[in-house]
């Protein structure tokens, strides 16, 4: 029998898109996905397993995660084995402290220079690592710089289901202030090639490899938008105020992610190193 939380179907109706849920995707496998009010709605994953529950991304701040680990519980599938941080942003690491007892996973770079307890994985890895959950596989893949400076995806090659984390977004636009444009971009490529059918980002609604679309489209403009500011040597706020952004005006955090954007875009223009932390006096 699927494992399927324990909410009735009438209290979900009555609540609506109120609340964050989860939603089974495959036997044992949620989304976990917030309403969308306006901001950067969070999404993150839960998989579970004979021996206990696989967590991918731990929400912030202290209010979401234990809103996300009082969902888990609710499923009634054991306890919290491992957390699956898939970037360092934002506080995303200090969510791992709702589930205490699990294994932290983190790309190795996620680790470097922290001094928090709570925000310090206790696995990390460079390229790629297995997590068995039961007989499922989950294949973590570096894919950075493109959120950040090191981000990880989490791939279920038997469910062809992707947590893509911050690296692709669905309604929201995207965010590479951190990472790199052109990283991002690449790693778009990277996990189109995977062949997911279903896809959970960072942020925004559960779909299908359309996000990889519109993920692609975005970053591309950022980048005309970029080159054609730097080439007439505008700063990046003067040419984020001149830019038509089209529909992409109609996504979530687009207005204040723009400047960043296309801070980080003419970075990559003068040539400075791919995730490299931005000069703040520039």
């Amino acid at each position: 029998m699927p494992l399927l939380p324990r909410v009735a179907a009438s209290d979900r109706a009555e609540a609506g898109d109120r609340l964050p849920h989860l939603t089974g995707l495959a036997d044992g496998v949620f989304a976990y996905t917030e309403p969308n009010r306006g901001g950067t709605p969070y999404s993150a994953g839960v998989v579970a397993g004979p021996d206990g529950v696989t967590v991918i991304d731990a929400a912030v701040p202290e209010a979401r995660a234990r809103m996300l680990a009082g969902a888990v519980e609710a499923l009634d599938a054991g306890p919290v084995r491992t957390v699956v941080a898939t970037h360092d942003c934002g506080g995303h690491p200090f969510g791992s402290a709702a589930f205490p007892g699990a294994a932290v996973i983190a790309h190795t770079l996620a680790r470097a220079g922290r001094d928090t307890g709570a925000a310090l994985p206790s696995v990390t890895f460079d390229d790629r690592l297995t997590v068995h959950c039961g007989e499922r596989r989950i294949e973590l893949l570096y894919c950075g710089p493109a959120h950040t400076a090191h981000d990880v995806a989490a791939w279920l090659p038997g469910d062809r289901l992707l947590f893509a984390g911050g690296v692709v977004s669905h309604g929201t636009a995207p965010s590479a202030v951190l990472g790199s444009v052109e990283g991002m971009l690449r790693a778009v490529g990277t996990l189109r090639g995977l062949g997911a059918r279903t896809v959970v980002c960072g942020h925004g609604r559960v779909c299908g490899p359309e996000a990889f679309d519109e993920t692609e489209a975005y970053l591309r403009w950022i980048q005309s938008v970029a080159l054609k500011g730097w080439s007439q040597d505008l700063t990046p706020l003067q040419a984020a105020r001149a830019a038509d952004p089209g529909d992409f005006g109609r996504l979530a955090a687009g207005p204040e992610r723009i400047v960043g954007n296309l801070r980080r875009a003419y970075a990559e223009l003068d040539g400075e190193v791919l995730g490299e932390p931005l000069d703040a006096r520039r």
